[in-house]
């Protein structure tokens, strides 16, 4: 028997209750933000559970037929009667309370007699024909699931969000692990065509072939620097053909990664995830465009590699990091290997995502984001091993020092291993913001004096925090002192 009460965590609970508020509100059609890891799926289930004790139907979207034999399998495991609405079937039982059903049938059948609940699954990527459901059928209410909310338009089908967890609320709990990032070379995305503010996957197909060779030759080393070997990996790649020749590359230095794409079958995809999630595969690694991001749930993964270059793609750089993110029995944290330039291109975005959750629909993250100098990619890694260290002196990985010159640093708190910036130290970097425009106010400065001040301290620019001025503090007025000092000591020299 499927009890909610048990099945739930109280922050999924805790998201439900909101949603239920939101009804009450007036809000006939939600989002509802959780990370990956943080069990959607579980909260998806009992939301149907309820309609269902409650007498009403119900449904979930899902866009690809796999998702859909998934979550019905999960609804198996918990007892649950359901019925997969789709022709053939062997589960079609349209009489059935609760139905799970892909996007592409319901498209086709164009209606849902007696539905009162849509539940839509990996919202921030809705269909036109299932937007255009939702809003043909006023009486159904409906949840959209998302862990990256920010495409352009979602404020148009979707009223109201509802944040249920942090990612650093998840990983302080152990229910996700940390990373630990390394930038490594980069693919070389000078000059390349864009098509809707995109790298083009032919223009990031041709230069990530280029590096091909330092993908392999880094995980190699990273892997067995790490853990004393092969372990297993994702790659992300931009295309088939850039697919094909990571695989061909890993094969010739004697590792077993896979590719997989659209072009293969179901059952295919089906029997190679089945092999990998294995704890005695002799499968390395699997590669992909975009497959991995949804219904790939294999905790034991340790390693991501990142081979896929996005100019604003905030919610596909998010959703990959994910997919490495998932605890397991002694898995302390998950490798990161960045060849695309993602990292550092969405670093404060990720920042405030992590620490706080989605904030407002539409609120334009998803654009082409400025691409980060020379000089602040060959200071934001160890020149030793290319570990992500921010804002630190001393790499946590090899211990490399790091030397400034005419820079005194002034150091916050708790330095952050795994370059992921805690709710306390935005904070304090809020504060430190608010107290720089507060004493350019009282100075006459110019408007970016603040915001270099800033920049100089934390090596990142000041995104998303909107300040107010602030009456500086003795500790802020004692760092620009010390700024002062320095920079007359370099003129003088």
């Amino acid at each position: 028997m499927y009890d909610i009460e048990q099945r739930l965590f109280d922050y999924q609970k805790a998201g439900i209750e909101k949603l239920r508020e939101g009804i009450r509100l007036g809000h006939r059609s939600q989002l509802l933000y959780a990370p990956t890891g943080a069990g959607k799926t579980e909260m998806a289930i009992a939301l149907m559970e309820y309609s269902r004790q409650l007498g009403s139907r119900s449904a979930m979207i899902l866009d690809r037929i796999v998702l859909c034999n998934q979550t019905s399998d999960r609804l198996d495991k918990y007892g649950i009667d359901h019925g997969v609405m789709q022709a053939g079937h062997w589960r079609y039982r349209p009489h059935e309370r609760i139905q799970v059903c892909s996007a592409q049938t319901l498209e086709k059948r164009g209606n849902f007699p007696g539905l009162q609940l849509l539940i839509v699954d990996e919202a921030h990527q809705t269909r036109e024909k299932t937007k255009e459901f939702i809003k043909n059928n006023p009486h159904v209410k409906v949840i959209g699931l998302t862990a990256t909310p920010f495409t352009k338009g979602l404020g148009n089908v979707y009223s109201h969000v509802v944040n249920t967890v942090t990612t650093e609320q998840l990983v302080l709990s152990k229910n996700l692990v940390p990373l630990r990032v390394f930038l490594a070379k980069e693919i070389d995305m000078t000059g390349a065509k864009k098509i809707a503010g995109e790298w083009s996957d032919r223009e990031v197909t041709e230069r990530g072939i280029k590096i091909t060779g330092d993908v392999v030759t880094e995980w190699v080393k990273k892997t067995h620097e790490i853990f004393g070997g092969p372990k297993k990996t994702i790659v992300f790649c931009a295309s088939v053909a850039h697919g094909a020749d990571l695989a061909s590359k890993f094969n010739e230095a004697g590792y077993n990664f896979v590719p997989i794409s659209y072009k293969d079958s179901d059952e295919y995809k089906k029997s190679v995830f089945e092999d990998f999630a294995r704890p005695d595969t002799d499968i390395h690694g699997l590669i992909a465009v975009d497959i991995l991001t949804k219904g790939f749930d294999v905790s034991d993964v340790m390693i991501g590699v990142s081979a896929r270059p996005f100019s604003k793609s905030l919610s596909s750089h998010i959703q990959q990091m994910g997919r490495v993110m998932r605890s397991h029995p002694d898995k302390e944290f998950a490798l990161w290997l960045d060849f695309s330039g993602n990292y550092l291109r969405f670093k404060s975005d990720w920042d405030s995502v992590y620490c706080e959750g989605a904030g407002e629909l539409d609120d334009g993250r998803e654009k082409p984001k400025p691409e980060p100098t020379e000089r602040e990619k060959k200071e934001s890694k160890c020149p030793k091993c290319g570990y992500f260290w921010g804002n630190a002196d001393v790499c946590s990985h090899c211990g490399h020092v790091r030397v400034r010159k005419n820079q005194i640093l002034e150091r916050n708190g708790e330095l952050i291993e795994l370059g992921m910036t805690s709710h306390e130290e935005l904070n304090e970097r809020r504060e430190f913001y608010s107290e720089l425009i507060g004493y350019a106010q009282l100075m006459n400065y110019k408007p970016g004096w603040a915001y270099h001040q800033f920049k100089k301290k934390y090596g990142m620019e000041p995104k998303k925090m909107n300040p107010q001025p602030l009456p500086p503090s003795q500790k802020t007025l004692n760092w620009i002192k010390k700024q002062l000092i320095a920079f007359r000591k370099a003129r003088a020299a």
